[in-house]
């Protein structure tokens, strides 16, 4: 009956224990957890570039997410979380980054590139050379090849 009873005591600390998540080093909440994904997820690994570093299996973006966990653990707030990593890496490491003065060429150059393209376009067909046309010479050396 003791053994029942001690079992029955224990049974909220398992399911406890079932419910925490070990990622990277720390264990969170599943509530935790998911907000530390979503925080994860806005920032890019300085690795592999094109990844979040919830989604890279590089060794820094795991470093990253553990730094990350132990905030949100701390309960560190969201913005806090990602002003600190523009602090530290530079806001080249969110991967949306705002719009600011400095970002404008970025969000610039599809419009810029459009342009130059289309001045391009314009100016080269506007101010081409036509060929010249073919002196007798050409055109019968060119009769002669179709020939053959």
């Amino acid at each position: 009956m003791r053994r029942l009873l001690l079992l029955l005591c224990l049974l909220p600390a398992f399911a406890l224990a079932q419910t925490m998540i070990t990622r990277d080093g720390v264990t969170l909440t599943p509530p935790q957890e998911k907000r530390a994904e979503a925080v994860g997820g806005q920032l890019r690994c300085l690795v592999c570039q094109n990844e979040s570093i919830e989604e890279s299996n590089a060794k820094l973006a795991a470093q990253l997410r553990g730094i990350i966990r132990t905030q949100v653990k701390q309960g560190v707030p969201d913005k806090q979380i990602l002003a600190y990593m523009v602090q530290r890496y530079g806001i080249f490491v969110l991967l949306k980054p705002p719009f600011l003065p400095l970002t404008w060429l970025l969000y610039a150059m599809p419009v810029l590139a459009l342009a130059v393209g289309f001045a391009a376009f314009w100016f080269g067909r506007r101010h081409g050379n036509a060929p010249k046309p073919l002196d007798e010479a050409e055109a019968a050396r060119l009769e002669e090849l179709l020939r053959e």
